[in-house]
């Protein structure tokens, strides 16, 4: 059908339809600008050096801030939320825990296949467009876009919460030469008097709305390169080896989390049956085996190994 015979919001809720279809939690959409309050946000935080050694996040700023940069002739950004909960977490046996967006394969091209399926739904209606698609891959404030598309809004350990369904979600968007019909932004915050994440974090990574990058487990689990954990750390893990679910964990909008149907994020056998003795003994080839294409293979076979000797240590 033309895209002249079409209004903007019937389009806007056809697009929010094929998502729901296509398996997405949730589809929102903001219009394409400068993102000024959330810019102000970053530089204070990045003058502070809270980045530790991510210094992707010092480059291309100026495209980070402002969705026009990323597409020409960009007028609406199409944001997504996908479900990674899982039905049960690893046996008490592994002992070593891993995030649970990492049980599966790597989200990045689960995500993007599905995007792009949505794109093509659009390209279908309203012909071939000036399009790009991002899951957590390109310099784009995620949480804000998807703030700013009402699909929640920034919990005190800053992730996205959305208010259905917790916080469990990896997210995605469509930055695309479209006028569409933008949602509201959710500015209101829902977390309340309660400070559960800021108590629970065991590296004390948080305060109120802010992470301090360089005391995160996640971070020093998959970003940090060194080839020693500092110190101060020792015995504060909680035996995470990749990544950290606790801030997650105990907010209490994730009691609305519910598992999530996508066969590919499920965990292998293999990953399943892993208790202590064999983390320990991890080997190269095991490795391998066991996070060929998912998202631990971005720490690395080292990094892992050095993550499970820092633990395993008396």
């Amino acid at each position: 059908m033309p895209l002249h015979s079409l209004q903007k919001a019937q389009l806007s809720d056809r697009i929010k339809a094929e998502a729901k279809k296509l398996g997405f939690f949730a589809c929102g959409i903001s219009k394409a600008e400068f993102l000024g309050r959330d810019a102000a946000r970053v530089e204070k935080w990045l003058e502070n050096g809270m980045q530790g050694e991510m210094q992707y996040l010092e480059r291309n700023r100026e495209k980070r801030y402002d969705t026009t940069r990323l597409v020409e002739n960009a007028q609406s950004v199409i944001s997504v939320l996908f479900n990674y909960f899982p039905a049960n977490e690893l046996s008490p046996k592994s002992h070593y825990k891993i995030s649970k967006y990492a049980y599966g394969k790597d989200y990045h091209y689960v995500v993007k296949q599905r995007l792009a399926q949505l794109l093509e739904t659009i390209e279908s209606i309203t012909g071939k467009r000036q399009a790009r698609i991002f899951t957590d891959s390109a310099p784009v404030l995620d949480r804000a876009a998807a703030r700013r598309a009402g699909l929640g809004f920034t919990g005190k350990n800053t992730v996205l919460i959305n208010r259905q369904g917790g916080s469990f979600f990896f997210i995605g968007h469509i930055i695309l030469d479209l006028e569409l019909t933008p949602d509201g932004e959710i500015r209101d915050n829902f977390c309340g008097s309660c400070t559960k994440c800021i108590d629970a974090c065991p590296t004390r990574a948080l305060s109120a709305f802010e992470l301090d990058a360089r005391r995160c487990i996640s971070y020093l689990t998959i970003e940090y390169r060194g080839e020693k954990i500092p110190e101060e750390f020792h015995g504060k893990w909680k035996q995470w080896i990749f990544g950290c679910d606790i801030c997650q964990d105990v907010c209490p909008w994730n009691k609305k989390a519910t598992p999530h149907n996508e066969p590919a994020f499920h965990p292998s056998e293999l990953l399943l049956n892993m208790q202590k003795t064999d983390w320990e003994n991890l080997d190269k080839p095991t490795f391998k085996k066991l996070f060929k294409n998912t998202a631990v293979e971005r720490t690395g076979f080292k990094g892992l190994r050095r993550n499970i000797d820092f633990l395993s240590r008396k």
